[in-house]
């Protein structure tokens, strides 16, 4: 059961700039709810509000608040549960740490991170912190597989109104690299679990055995995979590709997920950053470990703890001269590739990168062709295939290209989305077994130190629903439905064990496709370049990856993105979009007071869920809302009120200023409800009427810095201020 007095829809309180938005947004909401009986609540899943709820002894009574996440949690798993996610930070260790400093420097009495643990009390700390890295908030609340596709509003548009696209060149240098072997893809071992079984994960070695993770519980079903990463094999991969990248004279670059993937992929990025400085490490190694250099951290780190040693700085500059130009993050500003391992987040790197004709920025603040360095094979073969797609064939058309739909399979921490708990970085040789409680060993790999070695696993329910919610799309869209899987690969093998039966008992196996991901991709942009639609039927990190490429080729964003997750207990949690660029977006606002933010995502989360709720609870009131959100959705699109770049013209204060307006007009000409349209017809009349002086007040206070009283931890007030800068909107809302 969901708690005693559970709002009818649980709006989450984020990070940056989507929390931003919430501050201007909800009030409308909160508002036009209520005239249905609607109440709308919050949730802190924060990345700050998730370390102030972890550390309650540390704090005063006041400062302290509940683990909103945990509460969550539980919510998701009742049929009571409609939430709006709205997209959260995946922090990594650099980000985690920015906030803790934030948070003690507002008189939160909060402990260092310790970055090397020495006693038990640091590693207590330590494993606290460590719950609230990465991917922590998605694996609780995605208690159900993923619907993912662009709302019919969003696509038309996007036709009447294609975005620009960078032309795409056969001799394009541009290209994908990738381990051959020793990765994450070429050592995977899987199996299915016939009964519900407990394992161990131990290491052998010559010195003894050390259990690495104990009590590990399956259910029967369960598809299991075990798989590691040489270290070895990683160095000399990169090394090799920093020389290459050289020698053809384009950018070099490293794409990584190591928010998500927060055990493995930051150890992947200080291999990458040792390797870029290779002859400084060999060199300077010692003194730099003195100065607390960490690899894993980034090269910006790096630099802010040895700038006052003349001799590394001079070694680095010798060495960064002799280096391929690098992918710039920020040229201006000299933000590297591998300044900060969250800079750089795959899904959202990589589409920028073909969107744009395969061009990063360079150094010299220009673009140039790139080397897309991905070390794990195991997904790499979709931006390969695609980049060869556009060189043979030119760039995607906005106007006439169908849609790519996603059903993604990321329940119960589904895939390599969950491994974290059983990823590992092995200290010395030796080999990891994976030992059920009867003493059958189930996975086996000989290692070597520094090795990655992971576990993840895929629960037969979440699977079973996945394939069902696919059926489901297929019949409603009757376009082609592909399921993205490899019959070469481990998992996926086992995976299509469960796919095959499903589709043959509902007769409908000649509606679907299984094709490995390179040969799906191909056949997917043959399919959309034809105008025609498909639907991308994937596992948990595909879904990530296919739903920011697709949609920001067609739509110029993923952010527009419509995101239902129907919980497999009967619930609803409706998702916003992407928030990759959040940080520019905050940064802008503070500098110039515009937030550029496209709270669109939102807007359609919002139809959903009003929707939802009506079917759930009988709410007829809240059905004529939602219907009455589609049509101020349309408005926004047809109208062009969607936030602009640029300081000095309409931002996100104004596209919800027009949502409003939009929303009332609607509901007070709509005939469903004659009670609703009453009471929304002064409304309506009073925002129609206000239009020039509330866009007028809200452009006044563009231009001149912004001052939110924090990043992470904003305060409310301020935040309030600078998001409700119209007195005459907040007199007509409330």
């Amino acid at each position: 059961m969901a708690e005693p007095n559970t709002p009818d829809i649980v709006y989450t309180k984020v990070d940056e700039a989507p929390e931003l938005a919430s501050a201007s947004l909800l009030p409308i909401i909160r508002t036009f709810a209520a005239a249905a009986g609607v109440s709308v609540g919050t949730k802190d899943i924060s990345l700050a509000g998730r370390i102030i709820a972890t550390f309650p002894d540390h704090l005063t009574e006041d400062q302290r608040q509940p683990d909103d996440l945990a509460i969550l949690g539980e919510l998701v798993k009742t049929p009571e549960a409609n939430v709006i996610k709205l997209p959260n930070i995946s922090a990594s260790v650099p980000q985690l740490v920015a906030a803790i400093k934030e948070l003690q420097s507002q008189g939160y009495a909060l402990p260092d991170y310790p970055e090397e643990p020495s006693t038990d009390e640091e590693k207590a700390i330590r494993a606290k912190y460590d719950t609230i890295k990465g991917s922590a908030v998605n694996p609780v609340l995605r208690e159900g597989n993923s619907d993912r596709r662009a709302a019919v509003a969003v696509k038309n548009y996007a036709k009447a109104n294609p975005h620009r696209m960078g032309e795409w060149v056969s001799d394009s240098k541009t290209r994908v690299a990738s381990m051959s072997g020793g990765d994450f893809c070429s050592n995977e071992v899987s199996a299915t679990l016939d009964g519900a079984a407990t394992a161990k994960i131990v290491l052998e070695t010559a010195s003894g055995e050390t259990v690495l993770k104990d009590g590990v519980s399956y259910p029967a079903g369960t598809v299991v995979d075990a798989t590691f990463m040489s270290a070895k094999a990683l160095d000399a991969f990169i090394a090799e590709e920093i020389a290459k990248t050289k020698d053809e004279g384009v950018l070099f670059s490293l794409h990584m997920k190591a928010t998500m993937m927060k055990v493995s992929d930051p150890i992947i990025f200080g291999h990458a950053v040792k390797a870029w400085l290779a002859p400084v490490f060999d060199k300077f190694g010692d003194e730099m470990k003195a100065l607390g250099v960490n690899p894993n951290s980034g090269l910006g780190d790096l630099l802010a703890r040895v700038k006052d040693n003349a001799e590394i700085m001079a070694a680095i500059d010798e060495c960064t001269a002799a280096r391929p130009p690098m992918y710039m993050v920020n040229s201006d500003k000299g933000i590297t590739n591998l300044h900060v391992p969250s800079d750089v987040i795959i899904d959202a790197s990589m589409p920028a990168l073909i969107r744009a004709g395969g061009k990063g920025w360079g150094p010299d603040n220009k673009e140039h062709d790139c080397v897309c360095v991905i070390p794990d094979n195991s997904y790499a073969p979709v931006y390969d295939e695609t980049i060869k797609f556009f060189k043979a064939n030119g760039k995607l058309n906005p106007a006439t290209a169908g849609t790519v739909q996603n059903i993604g399979l990321m329940a119960q921490k589904a895939e390599e989305y969950g491994s974290h708990p059983t990823t590992f970085e092995i200290p010395e040789d030796g080999t990891v077994k994976m030992v059920l409680e009867d003493g059958t060993v189930l996975h086996s790999h000989k290692v070597e130190a520094g090795d990655i070695w992971r576990s993840a696993s895929a629960r037969k329910a979440p699977i079973e629903d996945w394939v069902n919610l696919a059926i489901e799309r297929q019949k409603a869209e009757g376009c082609e439905a592909i399921f993205w899987l490899d019959e070469d690969r481990a998992h996926d093998a086992e995976l299509i064990k469960y796919v095959k039966p499903i589709l043959e008992a509902k007769g409908v196996a000649d509606k679907f496709l299984i094709m490995s991901p390179a040969k799906a991709t191909t056949k997917t942009f043959e399919t959309i370049t034809k105008g025609e639609n498909s639907i991308a039927i994937t596992g948990n990190v595909l879904r990530d990856y296919l739903t920011d490429l697709f949609p920001i080729l067609e739509l110029a964003t993923s952010a527009k993105m419509l995101s239902i997750v129907k919980l497999m207990q009967g619930g609803g949690l409706f998702e916003t979009g992407a928030g990759g660029s959040a940080p520019k977006h905050v940064q802008q606002l503070q500098e110039e007071n515009h937030l550029r933010w496209d709270s669109l995502g939102e807007f359609c989360a919002l139809g959903e869920s009003l929707k939802f709720l009506a079917d759930a609870k009988g709410n007829e009131k809240a059905r004529v809302l939602g219907k009455a959100v589609d049509v101020a959705t349309q408005g926004i699109l047809d109208n062009n009120k969607s936030p602009s770049r640029k300081v000095g013209e309409p931002d996100n204060r104004d596209s919800h200023f027009y949502f409003a307006m939009y929303w009332a007009q609607a509901l007070a000409t709509q005939t469903d409800d004659t009670e609703l349209a009453a009471h929304f017809a002064p409304i309506a009349k009073a925002l129609t009427e206000g239009e020039a002086a509330i866009t007028g007040e809200i452009a006044a206070v563009q231009g001149a810095p912004a001052d939110l009283g924090g990043y992470y931890h904003t305060d409310a007030e301020k935040t309030a201020a600078v998001m409700r800068p119209s007195a005459t909107l907040n007199g007509i809302i409330g």
